[in-house]
């Protein structure tokens, strides 16, 4: 992972920066395509090999049988991230057919299908033209852009999650959660508890707690959720605006770290009732709101173009005609 996604990136930035002091350099960069998913099927790995050194599993000796769990189709593009713990057993006991979970698998595919192509797909057309000419645009519907983005990012991934579940589930499989109304959140611990779950829990695992988690007093869980957060970033692609989103959920997140209410929403908001309280209304339409400034600078295609669009959001000017061309295409919508 490290030479297909991120000697480019390194290269690339350690010749900017020789250039910021005067210095010419001529890094050479590596003309490879990235392989499809292979931030996923890594961290899949990894796992694996990790938790054979902490001792929670005794390696498999049967060299299909491993195959299978690093190659199980469903999971290859996006995910969830699965542990050997939790998939390896179900491989290699026997499975029949069950009918009810085959139905049920269905219904998932098909729920997932509709969040990408009905969803994702449309959203996708708007925030792309709304992204791709930022200077056309004034401030509201740059905003309403970042909206776009944000349900289009959500049943990209959701959507997939739920194909792969569905499809697992087919073979006797039941994979893990990835999303779980993370945009009704009341806080960011909590929409990080239930958007992209696998990966929350891998680096939580992986990460968090081997670099000394929360045992060593508060400097030590604000360095070491600055480091997930950022790493998170990183992990999502090759370029700085990852970093700054993360860094940005890093900072979301740290209230809940000081005063130690991260664990204060753990129950899905408004349970057992039909609606939420005003006070949760209001805090679930905070951390959107956090949520959806963050996605802008995962959008945008470098640190500059972020800021410039960051910058007209907060700009009120008038509508262009391009802008009336986008709100006759919603119209129609």
């Amino acid at each position: 992972m490290g030479v297909f996604k991120y000697d480019n990136f390194f290269a690339e930035s350690f010749a900017e920066a020789l250039t910021q002091v005067g210095v010419n350099s001529n890094f050479g960069t590596l003309q490879i395509i990235l392989p499809v998913g292979i931030s996923f099927y890594t961290f899949h790995g990894l796992s694996y090999v990790i938790d054979i050194y902490k001792d929670r599993i005794k390696p498999e000796r049967n060299f299909v049988d491993y195959s299978l769990f690093v190659s199980f189709f469903p999971l290859l593009v996006a995910g969830p991230i699965e542990r050997a713990t939790h998939l390896l057993p179900q491989l290699l006991k026997k499975r029949e057919f069950d009918y009810t979970k085959a139905v049920d698998g269905l219904r998932q595919i098909l729920w997932g299908l509709f969040k990408k192509i009905v969803i994702a797909d449309n959203c996708a057309e708007y925030a792309n033209t709304i992204f791709n000419n930022s200077a056309d645009y004034s401030g509201s519907t740059l905003v309403l852009g970042a909206l776009f983005f944000t349900f289009q990012i959500y049943g990209d991934f959701s959507g997939y999650s739920d194909i792969a579940l569905g499809t697992a589930r087919l073979f006797g499989i039941e994979l893990l959660r990835n999303f779980a109304f993370p945009y009704f959140s009341r806080d960011i611990a909590e929409f990080w508890r239930r958007w992209h779950i696998s990966l929350s829990s891998w680096f939580k695992d992986y990460l968090y707690i081997p670099l000394g988690g929360s045992k060593g007093g508060m400097w030590m869980k604000i360095r070491n959720t600055f480091i997930i957060f950022i790493v998170s970033g990183f992990w999502h692609g090759a370029n700085w605006t990852f970093v700054i989103w993360g860094f940005l959920n890093a900072l979301y997140i740290m209230p809940s770290i000081i005063f130690k209410t991260n664990r204060n929403n753990l129950e899905i908001v408004a349970k057992g009732k039909y609606l939420p309280t005003i006070k949760e209304f209001i805090a679930i339409s905070i951390t959107f709101s956090l949520t959806v400034f963050a996605w802008i600078f995962f959008r945008a295609s470098d640190v500059t173009h972020a800021f410039y669009k960051v910058s007209r959001c907060i700009a009120f000017q008038k509508k262009s005609p391009a802008e009336f061309q986008i709100h006759l295409k919603l119209s129609y919508f």
